[in-house]
């Protein structure tokens, strides 16, 4: 789902890298005022762990990848701001010294994974938990989040593919940036993880989610 360079024209991606510096200039102000020192520890390992799942790129028909991303855990334990920063520190790190996500794309991939994926989970929970606190409604309400997150992170995604013919072609009308349009951008990225990769990111939120569930409850708490 990274975004490399090329893909995006300047007209897409410097309106995004934009919205990311704003977005994350809230979320700063956000965690400084409600973020407990003692929670420090939690978010260097959350950036860590979405770091690492990220990695794991795996080849979907189309010329895209698939991966988690781990910002649903993320959001549901420590809330959508932390998530923000979590997710945007392990995207840049990983553009900067890996080359996974182009630079320029920054700011779209921050936005997408970052800020689309923390906000879609914690909403959809409360949403789908409403006042329930039955662990069986919780567990489903953690497992839809996070599935209904990396699905709509991966729409987003594809939205800007497929606007790119529109916004940057030649002068004989060839796309310059990403070639393809709606009808196949769309589809491309959507189809694999409505069918696969959200069910993954989903099982992985549940699993990690029951356990800090039963070892810090604490952290949990803030759900309940």
């Amino acid at each position: 789902m990274h975004i490399p360079d090329g893909y995006l024209s300047p007209q897409t991606y410097l309106p995004l890298f934009g919205a990311f510096v704003a977005v994350a200039a809230v979320a700063v102000k956000k965690v400084k005022e409600k973020f407990d020192r003692k929670m420090v520890p939690f978010l260097g390992m959350a950036a860590s762990f979405s770091f690492l799942i990220m990695m794991f790129n795996i080849p979907i028909p189309g010329g895209t990848t698939g991966h988690a991303v781990g910002a649903a855990i993320i959001a549901l334990l420590l809330g959508p701001w932390v998530a923000f920063i979590a997710v945007s520190v392990a995207l840049i790190i990983q553009a900067l010294v890996f080359g996974d996500g182009g630079i320029t794309a920054i700011g779209a991939n921050c936005i997408n994974m970052a800020f689309f994926m923390p906000f879609t989970a914690w909403y959809a929970f409360k949403w789908i938990r409403g006042r329930s606190v039955s662990p069986a409604r919780i567990g489903v309400a953690v497992f839809l989040a996070a599935y209904l997150s990396l699905n709509v992170a991966a729409l987003v995604t594809g939205i800007e593919f497929g606007i790119q013919p529109i916004l940057a072609s030649g002068p004989e009308g060839h796309p310059l940036y990403a070639p393809y349009p709606l009808d196949i951008a769309v589809p491309a990225m959507a189809i694999q993880h409505l069918l696969f990769f959200g069910f993954i990111e989903a099982i992985v939120t549940l699993l990690i989610f029951r356990y800090f569930e039963k070892n810090f409850p604490d952290v949990t708490e803030v759900l309940k």
